[in-house]
């Protein structure tokens, strides 16, 4: 059983799902150091407690289920654990290792990191305030494995790539056609429509479904692989003029000059 103090995120139990709530919406529920390792001790405490059979991801308030990193935190003077300074591989490998289903319950915002995270959780579901999309290339960031490759299996090749090129946003309605979540609610409906699909679940076979979240991920186990290569590049990137630019022109509020146009 985890002893950790939880700062960031508020943890329940209750008739057999864990409910882990980020609680920093000052900020739209952007992860910090702390975050990271909190949200992945919490993943794992669920997740290996044989009374909890589902568990429940999501973000405090209304605006945001999370947009990723803290960007006050300077992405090349990270020191905590992980590649890149922030443990963000231990959180996508807790969801997917834990033998229960993930869900995230996502209002408002599911940005960068957070829409990776809505990714990479066994199901999604939204209500009709939620917006997806990804801006690593906009902030001098990527993610180089489930946020990439795997996104790719969830809406296929050509979707993965117009989100991850354009850094487009997407409503709810348009998450849920390309098969990004599986259903959206109006948002005064969500949490009874998770707690819903939580007790269908509860009435399921644990084994059963732990066996089938098992062969699930080993089609795409191969792409732990990916991700911690493509990490370890994103490390060295995080150093680069570029990627100190893109953070630079996020702060000043302005274009970033990635190729040094003048102007």
């Amino acid at each position: 059983m985890s002893t950790m103090q939880y700062e960031d995120i508020v943890y329940q139990e209750k008739d057999g799902v864990a409910t882990i709530t980020v609680n920093r919406p000052e900020s739209l529920n952007a992860f910090r150091l702390g975050t990271y390792e909190e949200v992945a001790d919490a993943i794992l405490r669920a997740g290996w407690n044989k009374e909890v059979g589902v568990i429940v991801l999501t973000g405090a308030g209304t605006r945001a289920f999370g947009v990723g990193g803290d960007s006050s935190n300077k992405k090349w003077e990270r020191a905590g654990r992980g590649t890149i300074g922030v443990p963000v591989e231990q959180v996508h490998a807790a969801i997917r290792d834990v033998p229960k289903p993930v869900i995230a319950k996502v209002r408002g915002y599911a940005i960068g990191g957070g829409n990776v995270i809505c990714t990479v959780c066994d199901l999604t579901i939204a209500g009709e305030s939620a917006v997806f999309g990804q801006v690593g290339p906009k902030m001098g960031s990527v993610d180089p494995g489930f946020g990439t490759a795997y996104l790719a299996r969830s809406v296929g090749e050509k979707k993965a790539r117009e989100m991850w090129y354009l850094c487009r946003r997407y409503t709810a309605r348009e998450a849920l056609a390309m098969g990004l979540v599986n259903a959206v609610v109006p948002d005064g409906e969500l949490d009874a429509e998770v707690d819903r699909w939580c007790a269908e679940i509860l009435d399921r076979s644990p084994t059963a479904i732990a066996i089938a979240k098992r062969s699930f991920n080993a089609d795409t186990e191969h792409i732990r692989g990916i991700s911690s290569l493509g990490f370890q590049a994103v490390a060295l990137y995080y150093q680069t003029d570029e990627c100190k630019e893109a953070n630079s022109a996020f702060r000043d509020k302005r274009k970033p000059n990635f190729r040094g146009r003048k102007g």
